[in-house]
């Protein structure tokens, strides 16, 4: 596994990240699924998004990217859905008059994180780091796990 470095960080944040047009209808195909990828890749070449991996389906962007740790996954994807939303129906008359109301994608979206451990592991190392030094701080007087 490759850690990314920044000047003050080393992070390995990786999401998988799903958003669908609003009512889920199959718009996104031929000449606007092309420009929302290309809109897309700009706002994550703008904020320093990488994208490791990504699909487009005719009514849903799945994506697979690695965000930096000072950029919010929410800001990102109301970046990525705005702009994408402003542009197509800028561009694309049939879009504009489908999605009165200015609205092209649905509301929310689903993220869920990626990594190399699983919580049980993450327990485990904290269960295992943690329990020898609340033994030795603790005084005859005062129970285990207390704080002073």
């Amino acid at each position: 596994m490759a850690y990314t470095r920044g000047s003050h960080t080393v992070f390995h944040h990786r999401y998988h990240i799903v958003w669908v047009p609003k009512y889920r209808y199959k718009v996104l195909h031929g000449a606007v699924r092309e420009r929302v990828r290309d809109i897309v890749r700009q706002v994550c070449n703008e904020m320093g998004v990488t994208i490791i991996n990504g699909l487009l389906s005719r009514d849903h962007v799945h994506m697979f990217v690695e965000i930096p740790p000072h950029i919010a996954v929410s800001h990102f994807v109301q970046r990525a859905k705005g702009r994408s939303s402003r542009k197509i129906q800028q561009e694309f008359e049939h879009i504009r008059k489908r999605y009165w109301g200015q609205r092209f994608w649905a509301r929310g979206y689903f993220c869920t994180t990626s990594g190399n451990i699983t919580d049980e592991a993450i327990m485990h190392y904290l269960d295992y780091h943690t329990a020898p030094f609340e033994k030795a701080s603790a005084t005859p007087n005062e129970p285990t796990g207390a704080s002073r």
